[in-house]
């Protein structure tokens, strides 16, 4: 009986309706197929490198399946970019071209636009990196009814360091964190980034804030006070925290600068606000902890003698390890939080070029 219900439904489905008959025209079947050639968008590279203060081309192209034309010529192109966020739900809007009309939002405004090499081209020109322009972003092409997108990932060359201000150790929520990093010339680490760093050989034991709102830790050499001996190297992972209550460190990440980072010479040891005046009269201001570890990193500096710097801090970069210089290890060294009007030390300063 089954059998037979089936080959009746079969037979129904595919017959033709008979000329005299007008009662069957409702029960027609109507196959659509699609008009034309599929929309495809493509991105030449899926990552790319730059700099803070550089400029950088993010590739995306549109085609039509099984032809090169650029455009069917029915509908006009619509190019939208959207920067995504970290958990994938939201997208940040940077630019939208429809003809004739662009338009660019927040941040991204007068520096962003198609670079439009050919008819196809949906390339988007960033000019003046910023340290938070690093991240994921989608190329969206929409035609009439059809759309497709490609996801570029800008990566910028920098480093990140752990930062704690003068209170201690984990003393910062969330929104506390980021203001840190800013203050710094630097913002939050991402993941990728505190990844990348600790393949470089990033260890540290102290959990920090990143972007995303995890608090995690970079391991390369195991121990009892970091996880135990006995596991493996990795980045510890403590989960999300609440924002407003949790208190860790941060994971800050910089690029490099434009201007000139140099230990004052001077002829005396100066107390803190010595060390700010003397830097203003030679033109320029007291270093950040993220111009010190961009210059050790990025530029090689080395400098055996500890100065002070805008946060109150004394470190010294050592590019290259030696006796009496941080033997063991190329690092910032850390010295501490020194009282302000009594102890004396040298100063690194910054001078911005125009």
């Amino acid at each position: 009986m089954k059998r037979l219900l089936f080959l009746v439904l079969i037979t129904v489905c595919w017959a033709e309706p008979h000329p005299g008959n007008s009662s069957l025209e409702h029960e027609r079947i109507v196959h659509i197929q699609e008009n034309g050639p599929r929309l495809l968008v493509v991105a030449e590279q899926a990552k790319l490198f730059s700099h803070r203060g550089g400029n950088v081309t993010l590739p995306c192209k549109f085609y039509h399946e099984h032809t090169s034309a650029a455009g069917s010529g029915t509908h006009k192109i619509r190019v939208k970019w959207t920067k995504l966020t970290y958990d994938y739900l939201k997208e940040v809007d940077v630019f939208v071209a429809m003809g004739h009309h662009r338009k660019s939002y927040g941040s991204y405004q007068g520096r962003v636009g198609l670079r439009e090499s050919s008819e196809n081209d949906a390339s988007l020109v960033i000019t003046d990196i910023r340290l938070e322009d690093y991240g994921r972003y989608k190329c969206e092409v929409i035609e009439g009814l059809e759309d497709d997108t490609a996801v570029v990932t800008l990566n910028l060359e920098g480093v990140v360091f752990p930062y704690s201000p003068r209170l201690g150790r984990y003393n910062l929520n969330f929104h506390e964190a980021q203001r840190a990093c800013a203050e710094q010339d630097s913002v939050m680490a991402s993941f990728d980034q505190l990844y990348d760093a600790w393949r470089s050989g990033l260890d540290w034991c102290n959990a920090g804030w990143l972007s995303d709102g995890s608090v995690q830790y970079p391991i390369t050499k195991p121990r009892e006070p970091c996880g135990g001996r006995n596991t493996v190297p990795g980045v510890r992972n403590y989960g999300f925290w609440d924002k407003d209550k949790s208190r860790y460190d941060v994971f800050c990440f910089t690029s490099n600068f434009n201007g000139r980072f140099y230990y004052l010479i001077h002829p005396t040891k100066l107390t803190y606000e010595e060390a700010v005046q003397a830097c203003l009269k030679d033109g320029s201001q007291i270093a950040k902890v993220g111009q010190i570890f961009a210059a050790w990193k990025l530029l090689g500096y080395d400098r055996c003698d500890a100065g002070w710097l805008a946060d109150g801090s004394v470190r010294y970069p050592i590019s290259r390890p030696r006796k009496r210089c941080s033997p063991s290890e190329a690092a910032v060294r850390f010295v501490g939080f020194p009282d302000k009007k009594h102890k004396l030390y040298g100063v690194y300063c910054f001078r911005a070029y125009n």
